[in-house]
């Protein structure tokens, strides 16, 4: 009874894959059918298969496709199809895609809204709330046998907002035309025109046309203003002035160009205005501008400036998956290097900053952006200024070699820094012993479960404040009244077979540079850690009120006693 159950579903499941292969072929032959095409020709002049219209093969693409999709997941690919599709730049687009994991998408999207939020000084998002709001109030007015924000009305609304006025003809009819239409009466399908005073990055007095030429209430943009004409097609029917007067004939409406707009005394450099409206409608269809494009573009100009903004960066380097890499990276800035302006008593410096990872091949694979704020009491400016300001951000990366380039811009002050250098993100294979950047922070602290992974300068289950290298390349200076703090992951530790708990040993050496004199020299291994896998983090603190101003360096020795395989990160810090 067994064998004839398991024969018997083997059949089934047998015969119902042949009947689906059926028909899809079935399906994709009526396709092709319909749609027949000559065969390519190959350079040598022979004629090849048509691949697009190869039942099989369109068969494979859309398996492909589909495990794309699935690949996905349903909440990314509705937030990218439809929750930010008409915002969404080419760049971000592609850097999305190619992330593998729902913790790299989260990080995106987090981002995505935090560069574009007008404040990123106060917890709401208020570009983010009014984008929503746009989405819903397209479609419950601008719905047409789909969803209004699918619409080209809807689009519009979602991506520049509402028009500052709207010409509307909801039933068409007759319509006396402009001088610059060529004049005359004629009658219309239903149309509107929404004019904006000004769009960034656009330009001002924009028009922009719908037409409901199928009467369905699906309105579409269009370039072209004869587009709404009823009678356009219809002989002898809706003339313009001048075919009245017998100066035109409209059949010359239809020789070419952009529009099918009649001649008219006022209207005979529309010509020459056609290359104007389609670089207005191209800008109009594409996603709208960074806030920060005026410092992308420094990095392209790379001006010569005597009046720079200095600021130092730290790049390290985590590992999140077998192929993904998190990227902090923190920037430093002297508030002594700041220009502090007066506002309602308090004076506050600005700066907004632009940061882009870019590979060899000069493609944009992450950006970031964000404008700083720092607001002092009057009364304590002076003692502040010998402190120094941090931003951070995490990013997502796959390894390999990028080049970070990064602008800050004193707003008060107009003064600008620039900095440029390559990284080589690591690749953390599963084979090798391998860690993160050894961290020295002043701050390391566990954080609340509901914020593990989320907010500043917080790496897994930690908040990890790093104490950046200054550009010259010398050490990170702590003063004796401060602790020092380590910070490391330990990956690819093996297991034992029997107990499945690594055995390795981790000694913390800090020596006098100086001296050579150990002031630090301790080991512990893996079973007094708990519970632990392949993948370990190391924090600890050490108080420097006892030790000697000078310079010290601190190696962490990882010792796998299983694989044999050792590793010993360093770092160098000054105490004052």
């Amino acid at each position: 009874m067994y064998r004839y159950s398991r024969f018997y579903y083997s059949f089934l499941l047998v015969f119902f894959m042949g009947l689906g292969c059926f028909a899809a072929q079935a399906q994709d032959s009526n396709a092709s059918g319909q749609d027949q095409k000559s065969p390519a020709a190959t350079p040598s002049g022979q004629s090849q298969p048509d691949t697009q219209t190869d039942p099989l093969k369109r068969a494979r693409r859309k398996d492909d496709k589909a495990a794309q999709i699935e690949k996905l997941g349903g909440v990314y690919k509705k937030w990218l199809d439809e929750d930010v599709r008409w915002i969404i730049t080419d760049e971000e687009l592609s850097a999305f895609k190619k992330l593998t994991t729902n913790a790299e998408r989260d990080v995106f999207i987090e981002g995505f809204w935090q560069r574009r939020d007008p404040t990123p000084d106060t917890a709401e998002n208020e570009y983010k709330e009014e984008h929503y709001r746009r989405i819903a109030y397209a479609n419950e007015h601008y719905a047409a046998g789909m969803p209004g924000w699918r619409t080209d009305r809807g689009r519009i609304y979602i991506m520049y907002g509402p028009p500052t006025s709207i010409d509307s003809h909801p039933m068409g009819g007759p319509y006396q035309r402009s001088a610059e239409e060529g004049g005359g009466q004629t009658s219309t399908f239903p149309f509107e025109v929404w004019r904006y005073r000004y769009l960034e990055g656009i330009g001002q007095e924009i028009e922009i046309e719908f037409v409901d030429d199928c009467g369905c209430g699906a309105y579409e943009m269009t370039l072209d203003r004869s587009k709404k004409d009823a009678l356009l097609h219809v002989p002898n029917a809706g003339l313009t002035t001048m075919e009245e007067m017998g100066m035109a004939n409209k059949a010359d409406r239809f020789r070419g160009g952009l529009e099918s707009l009649g001649s008219g005394p006022f209207n005979q450099n529309n010509q020459t205005k056609q290359f104007d409206r389609m670089e207005t409608f191209a800008k109009l269809n594409r996603a709208p501008d960074i806030k920060f494009k005026d410092l992308q573009n420094e990095l392209v100009t790379h001006k010569i400036r005597t009046n720079l903004l200095p600021f130092d960066v730290q790049v390290d380097f985590v590992k999140l998956t077998s192929d993904t890499v998190l990227v902090p990276i923190t920037l430093q800035v002297p508030l002594r290097g700041l220009t502090f302006a007066n506002k309602d008593g308090v004076q506050r410096a600005v700066v907004n900053v632009y940061g882009q990872l870019t590979k060899l091949s000069g493609q944009i694979v992450q950006t970031f952006e964000e404008t700083l704020r720092k607001d002092i009491p009057a009364e304590l400016l002076e003692k502040e200024l010998d402190n120094v300001s941090l931003y951070w951000k995490a990013l997502p990366m796959r390894p390999g070699l990028y080049r970070l380039d990064v602008v800050m811009k004193d707003v008060n002050g107009d003064k600008t820094g620039i900095f440029s250098r390559s990284y080589t993100v690591p690749d953390y294979g599963d084979e090798k012993l391998s860690s993160s950047t050894l961290i020295l922070a002043d701050q390391l602290e566990p954080v609340p479960a509901r914020e593990i992974g989320t907010g500043n300068f917080v790496i897994g289950t930690n908040k990890v404040r790093p104490k950046v290298q200054p550009s010259s390349g010398q050490p990170r200076s702590f003063t004796r009244k401060e602790k020092v703090n380590f910070w490391l992951q330990v990956y690819n530790l093996v297991l034992d077979q029997k107990t499945n708990k690594p055995s390795a040993t981790v000694q913390y050496q800090v020596v006098n540079t100086a001296t050579n004199k150990s002031v630090l020299d301790f080991t512990e291994s893996t079973a007094q850690m708990g519970n632990i896998g392949e993948q370990v983090t190391l924090g600890k603190s050490l108080p420097l009120s006892q030790l000697e101003p000078g310079t010290y360096q601190v190696t962490i020795k990882v010792n796998d006693q299983i694989s044999k395989q050792m590793i010993a990160p360093t770092a160098k810090f000054v105490v004052q």
